[in-house]
């Protein structure tokens, strides 16, 4: 089905070749050169990267986008951000969509609110401004936006847009804030994996089966890891383009940077049918392209897949899982316990065993990956004239965009799914992050979305409230709903798929969405809401730190929905502070109370006058013990030692691009994270970007919850770019030394941590 090769390949005429002995033979018979170094260059990523590179250095690449994305969860504090650091004009096009807080339903005002400030943005600023409910974003940008050769900058993780020829990443908002403030985006080179696609599908298996399978391949081991995935290969000819999207969109899961994709008379019909035929050109790599690594994927082999509670690598065959219910379902339970960690807690998926067959409360098709046009057709066929019961299973669906809903509704779709008993819901990314279709507690949701993570679906974990998520296809959930939510796989049940033709009708968006690129108009005020506040004021790199460790997080990966909710917390994120308040609420409830207790100590430590030690008086002896040691014994506590707070976690950051996640720890005194590594790329920027050292220490460590760090002279190793960083364990009265990593950064990272984050970096400049 799926197969990992252990070293790099040349791709030469269709075929591929490994690059080892054997390889290097017929290479020479070939003519091909197998220069490593000079074929990696004919990849489709290096050719896009090298065009949208501005540093002059191939190895150095500082990124200039051709468009940017943001919805309505994170665009307040991205404009909040530029605007501190001195915004007079969105530069690129600027797209602000409205599909995270869109049902307006939760915190009063507050969500209308910020959607009346980005509208007033985009017409003070120059910005694209769709509505709630007309599209979820990266269906927007993919209908209006993409272009082959393109890069697109978003401030979500799923931006993904490589199926159209477009190379897309997803990041913290602060690295969309540098662009808007005509600033680039700064990675070495990243590797670049192939993903030969061949074989043709089964009817029955759809894009999420395809992409359930790739991420079950490559996410634990760290294969294409913050590499950029591209695919190529005979078995692309014979998918759609919204085939495509839905595997491509997924690449997110896999952790890799970015993907894109060969390109041919498909893709070229899909930018005709949505009047853009000049987007489009033909993508291939060059003939002997070098790939670092290759996904050998046989598609005629995927069968229905599922993704078991809590992540999107959890996976197994439908039919497997049916055979081995107990068994699994006992491992899976086991696993999320240990997750969880919390004794009021107990997952009971093996109580919804009746009968030998596993039975499910709810299914959900929705968001950029399930709510694509062709999923939704082929769903409705399968429902065509039956019922999904009248008993718990419920079905709700989310088309992706308004377009795709009024031609659903025209080729008689939306009748075929309502009739059968489905909800039919408008454009929403709600599902996708827990605010919109919560099942019950201890209830079992079937969902084509994009995560399955603790509290994706709304539940409450710290309140005792606990629900699952698996991640399946539209077909099967479709044939599931037919079965009364008996879980079934589409492959057995029989099919008829009608692949209605789609056309695109954009006159909603003609006449709803604010088109004001190039149109700044900067006499027009923002509008804010009671919650939209502004960041509060952050220090600079103190020349020493003090950090005291208030959370200890074995997991072996801690995603950024346990770092920051998502769900209910999104009515918060325009307010700094007030979203501070639930930062590891469903991980780590005592931490903000932990960390805001050494808060008041720096607090003190700036105020003229008071005195950290009676903020904190376990400072006292802290300092006594720092002192004890010659070479600290003249330091100066008020004037030469920051001091706040930093989490331990073996890997953080998977998952969400949201910089709440880092953002939050620093508004309440964190200044650093220590972790074995980082789960992605977007989450050290996003630290980065806040000012937060996003220090390296893989071996055992010295330290607990509770216990103080010293790092001496850290602003020096900083401006020195130094790898190895001394730092003590101050404890019992003395001090123990060992030694802090810290990865590459680059000239403007290391500003951006010494000015004490990206707004002061840029008042400074």
């Amino acid at each position: 089905m799926i197969k990992l090769f252990d070293s790099g390949v040349f791709y030469v005429n269709g075929e591929i070749i490994k690059a080892d002995k054997e390889g290097a033979k017929k290479l020479a018979s070939l003519r091909i050169s197998p220069d490593k170094a000079e074929a990696s260059k004919k990849t489709m990523a290096y050719s896009i990267l090298t065009a949208h590179n501005t540093s002059g250095d191939d190895e150095h690449l500082k990124i200039k986008f051709d468009a940017m994305a943001s919805h309505d969860i994170t665009y307040v504090g991205i404009i909040q951000t530029a605007r501190a650091s001195g915004l007079t004009e969105f530069p690129v096009p600027y797209v602000l969509t409205n599909c995270h807080n869109s049902l307006c339903a939760v915190g009063g005002t507050i969500n209308e609110d910020d959607h009346m400030f980005g509208l007033s943005a985009a017409k003070k600023y120059g910005g694209i401004y769709v509505p709630a409910h007309l599209a979820v974003i990266h269906q927007y940008m993919r209908e209006m936006m993409a272009g082959c050769g393109k890069m697109i900058l978003g401030s979500d993780s799923h931006t993904r847009y490589g199926a159209l020829g477009t190379m897309a990443i997803g990041e913290g908002g602060g690295e969309l804030a540098k662009q808007l403030l005509k600033r680039t985006y700064d990675i070495n080179r990243p590797e670049v994996i192939g993903v030969y696609l061949t074989g043709s599908p089964d009817p029955a298996v759809g894009p999420q089966d395809v992409a359930l399978a790739i991420i079950g391949a490559v996410f634990k081991n760290g294969y294409v890891k913050n590499k950029v995935m591209e695919f190529i290969g005979d078995g692309i000819s014979g998918l759609s383009a919204e085939y495509r999207n839905g595997i491509d969109v997924m690449t997110t899961e896999t952790t890799c940077l970015s993907s894109i994709w060969e390109t041919d008379g498909k893709i070229k019909d899909w930018y005709d049918i949505h009047g853009r035929s000049e987007d489009y050109k033909e993508l291939k790599p060059e003939n002997g392209a070098y790939y670092d690594g290759l996904v050998y994927v046989d598609l005629s082999k995927i069968k229905p897949m599922i993704a078991m509670p809590f992540h999107p690598s959890n996976v197994y065959t439908i039919d497997e899982l049916n055979a081995n219910l107990e068994d699994i379902l006992d491992i899976v339970e086991k696993a999320a316990s240990k997750q969880i960690d919390n004794p009021n807690i107990s997952l009971k998926l093996r109580d919804k065993i009746k009968n030998g067959r596993l039975m499910v409360e709810q299914g959900v098709i929705a968001g950029c990956a399930g709510g694509n046009y062709e999923n939704l057709c082929d769903a409705a066929d399968i429902l065509a004239g039956k019922s999904i019961g009248t008993e718990d299973f419920t079905l709700s669906v989310y088309p992706s965009s308004q377009p795709v809903f009024m031609r659903l509704v025209e080729n008689g779709s939306v009748f075929k799914l309502m009739e059968a008993g489905a909800a039919v819901r408008s454009a929403f990314c709600g599902p996708c992050f827990g605010a919109g279709d919560v099942p019950p507690n201890n209830g079992l949701s079937i969902r084509h979305s994009t995560r399955n993570f603790p509290n994706r679906e709304g539940s409450k974990p710290g309140n005792g409230q606990i629900a699952s998520v698996a991640l399946m296809d539209a077909r099967s959930i479709a044939a599931t709903a037919l079965n009364h939510g008996v879980l079934t796989a589409a492959t057995d049940i029989d099919l008829n798929f009608t692949k209605p033709k789609y056309f695109f009708n954009k006159s909603v968006y003609e006449n709803r969405v604010y088109q004001g690129f190039k149109k700044a108009q900067p006499e027009v005020e923002l509008k804010f809401g009671p919650n939209i506040t502004d960041w509060p004021e952050m220090s600079r790199l103190p020349e020493n730190l003090l950090l005291k460790i208030v959370s200890y997080i074995t997991d072996p990966v801690t995603t950024t929905d346990e770092l920051i909710p998502s769900g209910e917390t999104s009515s918060y994120r325009s307010n700094p502070l007030g979203l501070a308040e639930f930062t590891l609420s469903r991980k780590d409830p005592a931490y903000v109370g932990r960390t805001k207790e050494v808060q008041k100590a720096e607090k003190a430590r700036l105020t003229e006058g008071e005195c950290p030690k009676k903020a904190l008086p376990e400072l006292e002896g802290i300092f006594e013990a720092i002192k004890s040691a010659d070479e600290f014994k003249d330091i100066h506590f008020r004037t030469d030692v920051g001091i706040g707070t930093s989490i331990y976690a073996y890997k953080p950051g998977d998952g969400s691009a949201r910089e709440q996640a880092a953002s939050c720890q620093k508004v309440i005194g964190g200044w650093a994270n220590i972790a074995k590594e980082y789960a992605t790329k977007r989450y050290r920027s996003n630290l980065i970007n806040w000012g937060m050292l996003p220090f390296i220490y893989e071996e055992e460590t010295p330290f607990e919850n509770g216990d103080y760090v010293f790092v001496p002279n850290v602003r020096e190793a900083i401006a020195e770019n130094k790898a190895d960083i001394r730092a003590f364990v101050v404890k019992d009265g003395s001090l123990k030394e060992f030694t802090l990593h810290m990865a590459e950064l680059t000239p403007d990272e290391r500003k951006i941590i010494l000015a004490g984050c990206l707004i002061n970096y840029y008042r400074e400049a």
